[in-house]
Protein backbone atom coordinates (compact mmCIF):
# COMPACT_ATOMS: atom_id res chain seq x y z
CA UNK A 1 0.00 0.00 0.00
CA UNK A 2 1.48 3.39 -0.93
CA UNK A 3 2.27 5.89 1.83
CA UNK A 4 -0.16 8.81 1.98
CA UNK A 5 1.63 12.13 2.17
CA UNK A 6 0.24 15.63 2.59
CA UNK A 7 2.23 18.85 2.47
CA UNK A 8 1.50 22.04 4.41
CA UNK A 9 3.41 25.31 4.33
CA UNK A 10 3.89 27.10 7.68
CA UNK A 11 5.97 30.23 8.14
CA UNK A 12 7.76 29.66 4.80
CA UNK A 13 8.83 26.13 5.77
CA UNK A 14 7.37 23.14 3.96
CA UNK A 15 6.28 20.46 6.41
CA UNK A 16 5.52 17.00 5.04
CA UNK A 17 3.25 14.77 7.10
CA UNK A 18 4.03 11.05 6.76
CA UNK A 19 4.34 8.04 9.00
CA UNK A 20 7.82 9.20 9.98
CA UNK A 21 8.38 10.51 13.53
CA UNK A 22 7.13 14.08 13.96
CA UNK A 23 9.31 16.47 15.93
CA UNK A 24 8.14 19.97 16.81
CA UNK A 25 10.70 22.73 17.37
CA UNK A 26 10.28 26.29 18.58
CA UNK A 27 13.37 28.06 17.28
CA UNK A 28 13.17 31.63 15.97
CA UNK A 29 13.10 32.16 12.18
CA UNK A 30 16.82 32.78 11.75
CA UNK A 31 17.61 29.25 13.01
CA UNK A 32 14.58 27.34 11.73
CA UNK A 33 15.76 26.33 8.26
CA UNK A 34 19.00 24.87 9.57
CA UNK A 35 17.33 22.78 12.28
CA UNK A 36 14.54 21.67 9.94
CA UNK A 37 17.11 20.47 7.41
CA UNK A 38 19.01 18.44 10.01
CA UNK A 39 15.78 16.75 11.17
CA UNK A 40 14.79 15.96 7.59
CA UNK A 41 18.15 14.30 6.95
CA UNK A 42 17.29 11.92 9.81
CA UNK A 43 13.98 10.96 8.13
CA UNK A 44 12.08 12.95 10.77
CA UNK A 45 9.09 15.13 9.92
CA UNK A 46 9.82 18.67 11.23
CA UNK A 47 6.98 20.78 12.64
CA UNK A 48 7.99 24.39 13.14
CA UNK A 49 6.15 26.21 15.94
CA UNK A 50 8.18 29.38 16.59
CA UNK A 51 7.47 31.13 19.88
CA UNK A 52 10.06 33.94 19.78
CA UNK A 53 12.01 36.06 17.33
CA UNK A 54 15.61 37.14 17.77
CA UNK A 55 16.64 40.01 15.53
CA UNK A 56 18.24 43.44 15.63
CA UNK A 57 16.09 46.56 15.56
CA UNK A 58 17.02 50.11 14.50
CA UNK A 59 17.19 51.04 18.19
CA UNK A 60 19.51 48.19 19.18
CA UNK A 61 21.74 48.73 16.14
CA UNK A 62 22.09 52.41 17.02
CA UNK A 63 22.96 51.51 20.59
CA UNK A 64 25.58 49.01 19.44
CA UNK A 65 27.10 51.52 17.00
CA UNK A 66 27.87 53.89 19.89
CA UNK A 67 30.11 51.21 21.41
CA UNK A 68 32.01 50.70 18.16
CA UNK A 69 33.43 54.20 17.81
CA UNK A 70 37.26 54.38 17.85
CA UNK A 71 37.18 56.00 21.30
CA UNK A 72 34.89 53.32 22.80
CA UNK A 73 36.81 50.42 21.25
CA UNK A 74 40.11 51.84 22.51
CA UNK A 75 38.84 51.32 26.06
CA UNK A 76 38.01 47.65 25.48
CA UNK A 77 40.18 44.55 25.63
CA UNK A 78 37.68 42.26 23.98
CA UNK A 79 34.18 41.40 22.78
CA UNK A 80 32.33 38.32 24.01
CA UNK A 81 29.56 37.15 21.69
CA UNK A 82 27.16 34.84 23.56
CA UNK A 83 25.00 34.19 20.47
CA UNK A 84 25.03 34.02 16.69
CA UNK A 85 22.52 36.87 16.44
CA UNK A 86 24.89 39.13 18.37
CA UNK A 87 27.58 38.57 15.73
CA UNK A 88 25.09 39.25 12.94
CA UNK A 89 24.05 42.51 14.60
CA UNK A 90 27.71 43.52 14.97
CA UNK A 91 28.40 42.81 11.29
CA UNK A 92 25.32 44.78 10.24
CA UNK A 93 26.43 47.81 12.22
CA UNK A 94 29.97 47.66 10.84
CA UNK A 95 28.62 48.17 7.32
CA UNK A 96 27.56 51.70 8.25
CA UNK A 97 30.80 52.64 10.02
CA UNK A 98 34.30 53.59 8.91
CA UNK A 99 36.45 50.48 8.78
CA UNK A 100 38.62 49.03 10.09
CA UNK A 101 36.85 49.60 13.37
CA UNK A 102 39.74 48.82 15.71
CA UNK A 103 42.03 51.82 16.27
CA UNK A 104 45.81 51.31 16.22
CA UNK A 105 47.02 49.50 19.32
CA UNK A 106 49.88 47.28 20.45
CA UNK A 107 48.10 44.79 22.68
CA UNK A 108 46.02 41.89 21.40
CA UNK A 109 42.26 42.31 21.15
CA UNK A 110 40.09 39.32 22.11
CA UNK A 111 37.01 38.17 20.22
CA UNK A 112 35.19 35.25 21.83
CA UNK A 113 32.28 33.25 20.38
CA UNK A 114 30.45 29.97 20.93
CA UNK A 115 30.59 26.80 18.83
CA UNK A 116 29.59 27.12 15.19
CA UNK A 117 28.89 30.82 15.74
CA UNK A 118 32.58 31.40 15.06
CA UNK A 119 31.89 30.63 11.39
CA UNK A 120 30.57 34.20 11.14
CA UNK A 121 33.91 35.60 12.29
CA UNK A 122 35.40 35.05 8.86
CA UNK A 123 37.91 36.98 6.77
CA UNK A 124 35.34 39.65 5.87
CA UNK A 125 34.46 40.17 9.53
CA UNK A 126 38.12 40.48 10.52
CA UNK A 127 38.95 42.75 7.59
CA UNK A 128 36.20 45.16 8.66
CA UNK A 129 37.27 44.95 12.27
CA UNK A 130 41.05 45.16 12.24
CA UNK A 131 42.15 45.49 8.62
CA UNK A 132 44.96 43.39 7.18
CA UNK A 133 46.75 42.86 10.50
CA UNK A 134 44.64 39.99 11.83
CA UNK A 135 47.45 39.08 14.24
CA UNK A 136 46.08 41.89 16.42
CA UNK A 137 43.01 39.76 17.17
CA UNK A 138 42.85 36.56 19.19
CA UNK A 139 39.67 34.59 18.39
CA UNK A 140 38.64 32.31 21.25
CA UNK A 141 36.12 29.43 21.07
CA UNK A 142 35.48 27.41 24.26
CA UNK A 143 35.35 23.62 24.08
CA UNK A 144 32.06 23.71 26.01
CA UNK A 145 29.76 26.02 24.07
CA UNK A 146 28.10 27.78 27.00
CA UNK A 147 28.42 31.30 28.44
CA UNK A 148 30.23 29.79 31.43
CA UNK A 149 32.66 28.08 29.06
CA UNK A 150 33.25 31.45 27.45
CA UNK A 151 34.07 33.03 30.82
CA UNK A 152 36.45 30.22 31.75
CA UNK A 153 38.32 30.55 28.45
CA UNK A 154 38.64 34.32 28.83
CA UNK A 155 40.46 33.75 32.11
CA UNK A 156 41.27 36.49 34.61
CA UNK A 157 40.18 39.96 33.55
CA UNK A 158 42.43 42.05 35.84
CA UNK A 159 40.02 44.97 35.52
CA UNK A 160 39.90 44.93 31.72
CA UNK A 161 36.69 45.83 29.89
CA UNK A 162 34.84 43.41 27.62
CA UNK A 163 31.86 44.33 25.43
CA UNK A 164 28.90 41.95 25.74
CA UNK A 165 26.30 42.27 22.94
CA UNK A 166 23.21 40.60 24.42
CA UNK A 167 19.46 40.58 23.76
CA UNK A 168 16.81 42.88 25.12
CA UNK A 169 13.89 40.63 26.09
CA UNK A 170 10.40 41.84 25.14
CA UNK A 171 7.16 40.16 26.21
CA UNK A 172 8.87 37.58 28.41
CA UNK A 173 10.83 37.49 31.65
CA UNK A 174 14.55 37.79 31.02
CA UNK A 175 16.08 34.33 31.57
CA UNK A 176 18.97 34.20 34.06
CA UNK A 177 21.46 33.29 31.33
CA UNK A 178 22.63 36.82 30.52
CA UNK A 179 22.66 38.18 34.10
CA UNK A 180 24.57 35.06 35.21
CA UNK A 181 27.03 35.51 32.33
CA UNK A 182 27.72 39.11 33.34
CA UNK A 183 28.11 38.15 37.02
CA UNK A 184 30.56 35.39 36.13
CA UNK A 185 32.64 37.84 34.11
CA UNK A 186 32.72 40.23 37.06
CA UNK A 187 33.72 37.41 39.39
CA UNK A 188 36.63 36.63 37.04
CA UNK A 189 37.87 40.21 37.25
CA UNK A 190 36.39 41.53 34.00
CA UNK A 191 34.35 44.72 33.64
CA UNK A 192 31.49 43.65 31.34
CA UNK A 193 29.94 46.40 29.23
CA UNK A 194 26.41 45.31 28.43
CA UNK A 195 24.81 46.51 25.21
CA UNK A 196 21.40 45.35 23.98
CA UNK A 197 22.38 44.43 20.42
CA UNK A 198 19.11 42.78 19.39
CA UNK A 199 15.67 41.84 20.69
CA UNK A 200 14.29 38.52 21.82
CA UNK A 201 10.56 39.05 21.40
CA UNK A 202 7.58 36.82 22.20
CA UNK A 203 5.56 36.04 19.07
CA UNK A 204 2.27 36.52 20.88
CA UNK A 205 -0.74 34.63 22.22
CA UNK A 206 -1.29 32.43 19.16
CA UNK A 207 2.28 31.16 18.68
CA UNK A 208 1.43 27.83 20.34
CA UNK A 209 -1.57 27.25 18.09
CA UNK A 210 0.25 24.64 16.00
CA UNK A 211 0.72 22.41 19.05
CA UNK A 212 -2.90 22.83 20.15
CA UNK A 213 -4.24 22.10 16.66
CA UNK A 214 -2.09 18.96 16.48
CA UNK A 215 -4.00 17.59 19.47
CA UNK A 216 -6.92 16.91 17.14
CA UNK A 217 -5.68 13.43 16.28
CA UNK A 218 -2.15 14.41 15.29
CA UNK A 219 0.91 12.49 16.41
CA UNK A 220 3.80 14.25 18.11
CA UNK A 221 6.85 12.20 18.98
CA UNK A 222 9.27 14.84 20.27
CA UNK A 223 9.72 18.53 20.92
CA UNK A 224 13.03 20.38 20.68
CA UNK A 225 13.82 23.59 22.56
CA UNK A 226 16.99 25.56 21.79
CA UNK A 227 16.55 28.28 24.43
CA UNK A 228 14.59 28.79 27.63
CA UNK A 229 12.90 31.81 26.07
CA UNK A 230 11.26 29.46 23.57
CA UNK A 231 9.93 27.35 26.44
CA UNK A 232 8.43 30.33 28.25
CA UNK A 233 6.97 31.62 25.01
CA UNK A 234 5.21 28.32 24.35
CA UNK A 235 3.88 28.00 27.90
CA UNK A 236 2.59 31.56 27.83
CA UNK A 237 0.75 30.90 24.56
CA UNK A 238 -0.66 27.57 25.74
CA UNK A 239 -2.27 29.35 28.68
CA UNK A 240 -4.14 31.54 26.20
CA UNK A 241 -5.75 28.35 24.85
CA UNK A 242 -6.55 27.02 28.31
CA UNK A 243 -3.69 24.55 28.22
CA UNK A 244 -0.71 23.90 30.47
CA UNK A 245 2.31 21.65 30.14
CA UNK A 246 0.60 18.79 31.97
CA UNK A 247 -2.07 18.74 29.26
CA UNK A 248 0.66 18.39 26.64
CA UNK A 249 2.11 15.45 28.54
CA UNK A 250 -1.29 13.81 28.92
CA UNK A 251 -2.08 14.24 25.24
CA UNK A 252 1.24 12.69 24.17
CA UNK A 253 2.41 10.56 27.15
CA UNK A 254 5.46 9.25 25.27
CA UNK A 255 6.58 12.68 24.08
CA UNK A 256 10.37 13.12 24.10
CA UNK A 257 11.41 16.59 25.23
CA UNK A 258 14.88 17.56 24.06
CA UNK A 259 17.06 20.54 25.00
CA UNK A 260 19.92 22.01 23.01
CA UNK A 261 22.59 22.01 25.69
CA UNK A 262 22.58 22.15 29.50
CA UNK A 263 21.71 25.86 29.73
CA UNK A 264 18.46 25.36 27.81
CA UNK A 265 17.72 22.21 29.82
CA UNK A 266 18.15 24.05 33.12
CA UNK A 267 15.90 26.87 31.91
CA UNK A 268 13.19 24.43 30.83
CA UNK A 269 13.29 22.59 34.16
CA UNK A 270 13.06 25.92 35.99
CA UNK A 271 9.85 26.62 34.09
CA UNK A 272 8.37 23.22 34.98
CA UNK A 273 9.11 21.40 31.71
CA UNK A 274 10.89 18.12 32.39
CA UNK A 275 13.57 17.34 29.82
CA UNK A 276 14.20 13.79 28.61
CA UNK A 277 17.19 14.37 26.33
CA UNK A 278 20.03 16.87 26.66
CA UNK A 279 22.58 17.13 23.90
CA UNK A 280 26.12 16.78 25.17
CA UNK A 281 27.23 18.78 22.13
CA UNK A 282 25.92 22.30 22.45
CA UNK A 283 28.22 23.72 19.77
CA UNK A 284 25.71 22.93 16.98
CA UNK A 285 22.16 21.68 16.44
CA UNK A 286 23.57 18.41 15.11
CA UNK A 287 24.09 17.22 18.69
CA UNK A 288 20.47 17.60 19.76
CA UNK A 289 19.18 16.14 16.48
CA UNK A 290 21.40 13.07 16.92
CA UNK A 291 20.23 12.69 20.51
CA UNK A 292 16.54 12.94 19.57
CA UNK A 293 16.93 10.39 16.79
CA UNK A 294 18.74 7.98 19.12
CA UNK A 295 16.01 8.32 21.76
CA UNK A 296 13.16 7.86 19.29
CA UNK A 297 14.73 4.83 17.67
CA UNK A 298 15.86 3.29 20.96
CA UNK A 299 19.54 3.55 20.11
CA UNK A 300 22.49 4.07 22.42
CA UNK A 301 24.08 7.47 21.86
CA UNK A 302 27.01 9.31 23.33
CA UNK A 303 25.07 12.54 22.70
CA UNK A 304 22.61 11.74 25.47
Amino acid sequence: MPTLTSTTTMHNLTITTTSKPTVAFTTPPNYATRLSHLLTLKSITPLWCPTITTEPTPQTLSSLALHLSPHSLSLLSGIAFPSRTAITAFSTVSLSLTTPLLPPREDTFIIAALGKDVELIDSTFLLNFCGDDISRVNVLVPTIATPSGLVQLLGTGRGRKVLCPVPRVVGLEEPPVVPDFLRELEASGWVPIRVDAYETRWLGPTCGEGVVELSEGGLLDAMVFTSSGEVEGLLKSLREFGWDWEMVRRRWPHLVVAAHGPVTAAGAERLGVNVDVVSARSDSFQGVVDAVEAKLRGLDSSCM
